[in-house]
């Protein structure tokens, strides 16, 4: 019963999804059909519902429109070879253990791409919602062409597509279990005969009879290139909508998550689409909770969802023939209105300003530059603030504060004790080439702003690793500060870190004995050394008063 559910979701939405990615809408349920079948046998998940998604398909169509240049067979050749590299990436990727790379699309970018591609993708179906035709693909020259051609609206098809918007929000309020894209379906076909439009409209038309056979769809050299550019954004963007999806139903049903496997099936469904002339897919974020909803317990429920499809194909490819491209355009752009994630952004802009600006920049990216470049700005401006952190980390000075324990930043705690003689260093990032004279640099500076330093204490629990290059500057640190007199030492140290500077000469130059477990341990040290009257405020007497 959940596959039949799930089958009045699919139809609609593969064509209107093939419709966004710039091909003819039967192609959107041959791309359904094999994943489900395909994902069923390799997939992990026992819930989740691969298919055409709102978020690949503005990829797919910045990929294949500008090579395919109006000639819709390539278009679907470029698709499939699209779809078969993307499967590949993500297989190779699987069997490497490489689902870490997603990663590197962190929650900000995300929530700013998925903002930037409902943009492009409503820009994109306006114009068969409003009966007009732009001369541009790209969001903002579409947009601006949409402007011009307001006075050329055809009022037939904005009455069916507003229509189609208005009775699925109903039914969304209302009644939110019923299937209302497949009743917008039915609907919009029936008004066509009712009221004769078959003339007024843009229509489906009636789809080719049976199911394609298998075969490796036709390309050149030429666009190699491009493809494998385009195969590789759709396989982390891909994964990463099916990854997300995937954790958050896995904990609900209790199973565990294998990001390699859940890469490894993913990639045989996108392989096998592109051998029947499908294009890349993913998990779905409104088809799946339609599983759900409707009692899916296993894959089971894609299989009837897929055979249905075939049925129609075989059985009936009539049976559309009179829907309205409108209404489809009126679906695809309801479902990407869910994309939209205003109160993260608002979050951010709030608490977070960098993380605004990152999901800002792969917004405005996504909607200027493209849906390609933006994600590859994205995730650039996202590495260079990493990098930018670590480069730049947090630095401090650490006192005591009477009656708290702990060891406390100076900057938000200035009446806190600093200990004569003894400066207390916090470094907040892994030490390496990059960083390694700004450490050097903020000791000395510290040094010599305070007065009769006699120790310098690392206090290095967030150090998780010490290249060569930093190495050389502990070295030549600790040479410096013995000019002046001065100890170096490091407390908390993970003896990892520590091991791999000890092949090096640098534990023996500083002393073994330097470093200490903790910063207690290192206080302790120093006032037992150099014979410092710091008494701390828990080995007090208590006050006799």
């Amino acid at each position: 019963m959940a596959g039949v559910v799930i089958t009045a979701f699919l139809i609609p939405v593969g064509m209107g999804y093939s419709q966004a990615a710039g091909l003819p809408p039967v192609y959107g349920l041959y791309a359904t059909i094999i994943p489900l079948l395909v994902y069923a046998a390799f997939g992990p998940s026992r819930i989740l519902v691969l298919g055409p998604d709102s978020s690949l398909a503005p990829l797919i169509a910045a990929t294949i429109v500008p090579l395919a240049a109006g000639n819709p067979d390539r278009a679907v050749a470029l698709a499939s070879a699209l779809s078969i590299g993307a499967g590949l990436i993500a297989i190779a990727a699987g069997i490497g253990r490489f689902g870490f790379v997603t990663e590197l699309l962190s929650m900000p970018v995300r929530v700013g791409y998925l903002n930037g591609i409902a943009v492009v993708v409503i820009v994109g179906q306006s114009p068969k919602l409003l009966g007009v035709s732009v001369e541009h693909s790209a969001p903002v020259s579409a947009f601006v062409d949409l402007i011009r051609a307001a006075g050329d609206v055809d009022r037939v098809p904005v009455m069916v597509g507003l229509v189609s918007l208005a009775a699925m929000i109903v039914m969304r309020l209302v009644a939110p279990r019923v299937p209302r894209s497949l009743l917008v379906v039915i609907g919009s076909i029936i008004a066509v005969k009712i009221f004769g439009l078959e003339g007024q409209l843009v229509l489906v038309g009636s789809l080719p009879a049976g199911f394609p056979f298998p075969a490796l769809p036709r390309v050149g050299w030429a666009d190699f290139g491009k493809l494998a550019a385009g195969s590789f954004t759709i396989a982390v963007v891909s994964f990463a909508d099916t990854s997300v999806l995937s954790r958050a139903y896995s904990k609900r049903l209790g199973q565990g998550v294998d990001p390699n496997a859940e890469f490894i099936g993913l990639g045989a469904a996108n392989v096998a689409a592109g051998f029947f002339q499908g294009f890349p897919v993913s998990a779905s974020q409104s088809r799946t909770p339609v599983a759900e909803a409707a009692g899916a317990k296993t894959q089971l429920t894609g299989v009837v969802a897929a055979i249905l499809i075939v049925v129609l194909l075989v059985a009936a490819p009539g049976l559309l023939a009179s829907l309205p491209i409108a209404a489809l355009a009126a679906i695809v752009m309801l479902a990407v209105i869910d994309l939209i994630d205003v109160p993260t952004v608002v979050s951010l802009a709030r608490g977070r300003r960098n993380e605004f600006i990152l999901s800002m920049i792969a917004f405005v990216g996504v909607v200027i530059a493209g849906v390609l470049w933006g994600i590859g700005i994205a995730v650039a401006v996202s590495l260079l603030a990493f990098v930018s952190q670590a480069w730049r980390p947090h630095v401090t000075t650490l006192v005591r504060i009477k009656g708290v324990s702990g060891y406390h930043d100076i900057d938000q705690h200035p009446e806190g004790t600093q200990i004569d003689g003894l400066l207390l260093f916090s470094f907040g990032a892994p030490l390496f080439f990059a960083n390694a004279d700004g450490f050097r640099s903020e000791i000395i500076q510290r040094v010599e702003e305070t007065s009769d330093v006699r120790w310098v204490i690392v206090t290095a629990e967030p150090i998780t690793r010490i290249d060569a290059t930093a190495e050389a500057m502990i070295n030549e640190l600790h040479a410096d500060l013995a000019e002046r007199g001065i100890e170096l030492g490091f407390a908390g140290l993970k003896s990892v870190v520590r091991d791999q500077i000890a092949p090096g000469g640098t534990v023996a130059l500083i002393g073994a004995d330097r470093f200490f477990p903790t910063i207690g341990e290192a206080i302790r040290a120093f006032v037992e050394e150099t014979g410092s009257d710091f008494i701390d405020w828990k080995t007090q007497p208590p006050d006799p008063s």
